[in-house]
């Protein structure tokens, strides 16, 4: 099982439509994205609602630049963030173009809600707004 984590904190996931594989049909409505995917081979199209992008361990950030290069090409859907994503991380999800992260149930048993929810006002601890004044 996993558990979704969004700024309101541990949320119950409402995306039951499952998820098809990078290189599947061009009509998908969900999209899952592997963490070596490169972000010009994903066909983004007016169907796709979400896509997921895999993060198989937590020093492994090739998701985060994936996010940031949907985002710059236009993708305006949803963005989940999927695996191994510590909550130390979670500002830096939000500020590569993520809506959302799913992580394990282990994973949330470790770093409960509560650490999760003091990275949630990520756009206040941006470090370069700070150095702007």
């Amino acid at each position: 099982m996993t558990q979704l984590v969004t700024d309101k904190g541990f949320t119950p996931d409402d995306w039951t439509a499952g998820f098809a594989v990078l290189g599947c049909a061009n009509d998908a409505v969900a999209l899952h994205v592997p963490s070596d995917a490169q972000p010009g081979d994903i066909q983004l199209n007016h169907t796709l609602q979400i896509i997921r992008i895999d993060f198989p361990s937590s020093a492994d950030g090739r998701g985060f630049t994936i996010a940031k290069q949907l985002r710059l090409l236009g993708y305006t859907g949803r963005l989940r963030a999927h695996g191994h994503v510590l909550a130390d991380q979670y500002a830096m999800a939000r500020r590569a173009g993520f809506d959302e992260v799913e992580i394990p149930d282990d994973l949330a048993a470790r770093q409960p809600q509560d650490q999760w929810l003091a990275r949630a006002n990520w756009q206040d601890h941006d470090y370069q707004s700070r150095l702007r004044g």
